[in-house]
């Protein structure tokens, strides 16, 4: 069963308020010093704004891994979005995995804090090409 337009904006509206509340979690535990937290929040700041985008224009994934491939087909590809948002994405991904799943595992303030400025410019242009 299908969205209503209206239905389908309420969710990506959702979603894209998920993900700027995904961001200010991540700063809050890196004043914290809760690096590892921190890589997760980055990722699912950047993955609820990239389904917010899907969605936006007809596309669902079912994985984590999918949603970055149709990132990857549907705005990579037609220069939408750069490849560097590509790999960080991808790179978010498998550092959130980690985190949440390697024993004896924790990030550093030198891992995380390079990835801040990019995630937020991500959010940024998915939010012009959501709302463009």
């Amino acid at each position: 069963m299908g969205l209503s337009a209206e239905e389908r904006n309420a969710v990506v509206k959702y979603r894209v308020e998920k993900a700027e509340n995904a961001l200010i979690e991540a700063k809050d535990n890196a004043n914290l010093n809760h690096w590892t937290l921190s890589a997760n929040r980055l990722y699912y700041a950047c993955f609820h704004i990239s389904t917010a985008l899907l969605l936006k224009n007809g596309y669902v994934s079912k994985t984590h891994s999918g949603t970055i491939s149709l990132i990857g087909q549907h705005f990579v590809e037609k220069g939408l979005l750069s490849s560097d948002d590509a790999r960080m994405l991808t790179k978010l991904m498998n550092m959130r995995t980690s985190g949440d799943y390697t024993d004896f595992f924790e990030y550093t303030e030198q891992d995380i804090l390079p990835f801040f400025k990019p995630v937020e410019d991500y959010i940024s242009k998915v939010k012009n090409l959501i709302y463009a």
